[in-house]
């Protein structure tokens, strides 16, 4: 990692963010078992450089569109935390109202206009916002987060035609953790090199390292800056690993579909661990302030539990409500 061009006020608020989105996921792991979150939850641990570094050189007002693993973007774009924990306990006070569980969160004042749990379903959305901020010329960039598997999607590929053909300002963000619930990217497709396809449509691909914050944040950088510019998309592929199971709590079947040295190669990588340990190396942060951060976080993440735990659930006369027909 380096962190040379960057200004420390970034760098710090990038550490709390990182911080933030594991903290939160491992607080979602420890209590899941209570079985008071009625709700599947895909945790995002070994991810959260991504959403970190992405969504920091986003202005409030750019969109954000996310898909079933959500809850590092919401975070890092700024969202509710207190609506995004009730939204897991299914309560009337969560950001979709007790109606659409972790894989549906939205803010709409942060831009975080929606996460879809159908693969690929935020990628079109994200153009057609793209399109909209192109007519009416408010210089605001569209941001579209997905998985691997989604770029096998044919919605991917009719999406990049469009934004290309009509140079959106719209940058696609592939979180590449190399499985689809239990496959591995080798199995499922025959070129692994996901920047490649972009290439056909004249877009700009980035190849970014999923576990260095500093790396994503560079890289998504320029990605953003080419869009916002009106040159049209830009497509960024990061590299991570999934350390928990596609959904819930743990990797109980890890053995059973992960190579044991395949997993404790990707296990000397800690996004947070080494993020620190360059901060403390360059005297940004200390140990002292690192304390604090994490005391601060704690809080906040206290407070958030504690609200949703609290809120009520939705009325059972109005189950209907907020449906269209």
């Amino acid at each position: 990692m380096k962190t040379t061009g960057i200004d420390k006020h970034t760098l710090l608020n990038l550490y709390i963010i990182v911080s933030k989105i594991r903290k939160v996921q491992l607080r979602i792991e420890q209590l899941y078992h209570e079985d008071e979150m009625k709700t599947p939850v895909h945790l995002c641990i070994g991810q959260e450089a991504i959403a970190a570094g992405v969504c920091e050189n986003l202005e409030r007002d750019d969109y954000v569109f996310s898909n079933h693993r959500g809850h590092g973007h919401y975070i890092a774009k700024g969202g509710d935390l207190k609506a995004m924990v009730a939204e897991l306990y299914c309560k009337e006070t969560g950001c979709s109202r007790g109606r659409g569980g972790s894989m549906h969160l939205v803010d709409t004042s942060v831009g975080l206009l929606g996460s879809s749990s159908i693969v690929g379903g935020g990628i079109p959305l994200a153009v057609g916002a793209a399109m909209a901020s192109a007519l009416k010329n408010d210089k605001r960039v569209s941001v579209a987060f997905f998985g691997d598997a989604a770029s096998e999607e044919g919605v991917l590929y009719e999406s990049m035609n469009f934004a290309a053909l009509k140079k959106l300002p719209v940058v696609f963000v592939c979180e590449n953790n190399f499985y689809s619930v239990y496959s591995h990217q080798s199995a499922r497709q025959a070129n692994t090199d996901i920047t490649t396809r972009p290439k056909a449509f004249n877009i700009p691909a980035y190849n970014v390292d999923g576990r260095d914050v500093i790396d994503a944040y560079k890289k998504s950088k320029e990605a953003i800056c080419v869009a916002r510019s009106g040159k049209g998309p830009a497509f960024i592929e990061c590299r991570a690993y999934r350390w928990r199971g596609h959904a819930g709590p743990g990797d109980s079947l890890k053995a059973k579909y992960r190579k044991s040295d395949e997993w404790n190669e990707w296990m000397k990588c800690c996004p947070l661990k080494d993020f620190k340990k360059v901060l403390i190396n360059e005297t940004i942060l200390t140990e002292e302030k690192i304390n604090q951060i994490n005391k601060d976080i704690d809080t906040e993440i206290d407070e958030a539990f504690d609200f949703a735990q609290k809120s009520p659930l939705p009325k059972k006369e109005e189950l209907t409500k907020y449906l269209y027909s």
